[in-house]
């Protein structure tokens, strides 16, 4: 049976019914709370409303999501990104707007996607952060967006950092918004390990983000992940390589502070023995007299995929 909508046809006059901000949200890869944060700050909010109802998107209200989403990801600076897509596509973005005053992010050869997520964490713009990482993510892995858009964003952030003693509230930002979307892509529901890995930061290590890339890449290839995190004392990992018995083990440091290796010969000893791997500049040179050094995240992914019964 036909129901009432579909049999107004389309010269009726009644109104469309518009999508729900969740509906929404979907449609775009997006999270219902970035759609509430372009709304309050830049207007792109939705323009049905009837009473006793919740407001909802119109076909010209997504038409303008649509491009504001597209300017964020082309690395154009949100508010920038907003005005033209206001516009209803008649002003084209100023692709040169900066966040913060004329403050930039020095990014030598740096991405489209790379100069917005740099802007976006000027801006303190947690939502527009989230929205570019885990756009890039979608189309490119995890390998290439830590690679070419994290990795260089966040050495640029850290070098401004130095030079000016100002910017730890933009570190904080683009931190948190990278570990929410890494971290949202491990899962184990779909693992086709043989055995797990193990990833944990040495004693005194607070870095953790390079763990969760490891970690994100891993799921991607559907490796089970047990993420111990940061500061992770020598004997609390012995402890989980006996009850877990694991494939591989990677360690990460940071700093030199923290990249003695000397105490990898604490760990047990059990069989089958897991593959140990050392990562992150932090370690000591030289050969450690236990596991081995890793020099980046697709050599270590490739080899704990393999220690994993992964191929």
């Amino acid at each position: 049976m036909t129901n009432s909508a579909e049999a107004l046809g389309p010269g009726s006059s009644r109104p469309e019914m518009g999508l729900t901000v969740a509906a929404v949200a979907r449609r775009l890869g997006v999270a219902p709370a970035t759609l509430r944060t372009w709304d309050r700050r830049y207007g792109l909010g939705p323009s049905q409303h009837s009473a006793g109802s919740h407001r909802r998107y119109s076909a010209d209200d997504i038409a303008r999501l649509e491009r504001m989403r597209r300017y964020v990801l082309s690395g154009v600076a949100p508010a920038e990104a907003a005005r033209a897509a206001l516009s209803d596509g008649d002003a084209e973005p100023d692709t040169s707007a900066r966040h913060g005053g004329g403050q930039v992010v020095a990014i030598p050869d740096g991405t489209p996607q790379a100069r917005g997520l740099a802007r976006a964490a000027l801006a303190l713009d947690a939502d527009s952060c989230r929205v570019i990482l885990a756009e890039t993510l979608d189309r490119r892995g995890v390998v290439w967006t830590w690679d070419h858009l994290i990795a260089p964003v966040l050495v640029g952030v850290g070098q401004r950092w130095e030079q000016t003693g100002r910017g730890i509230d933009v570190e904080h930002v683009l931190s948190e918004a990278i570990q929410s979307e890494l971290s949202a892509r491990v899962t184990n529901d779909n693992s086709r390990s043989a055995a797990a890995v193990v990833l944990a930061s040495a004693p005194g290590e607070n870095h953790v983000l390079p763990l969760w890339a490891l970690a994100a890449a891993l799921s991607e290839r559907g490796v089970e992940v047990r993420m111990l995190g940061a500061r992770t004392p020598w004997d609390a990992l012995g402890q989980a390589i006996r009850r877990i018995g694991p494939g591989g083990v990677l360690v990460w440091s940071q700093t030199p502070g923290t990249g003695d290796p000397a105490d990898a010969i604490t760990l047990p000893d059990v069989r089958p023995e897991p593959l140990l791997l050392l990562g992150g500049p932090g370690w000591h040179p030289g050969a450690p007299p236990r596991g081995e050094h890793v020099d980046d995240l697709s050599e270590a992914v490739a080899r704990l995929s393999r220690a994993a019964g992964v191929s």
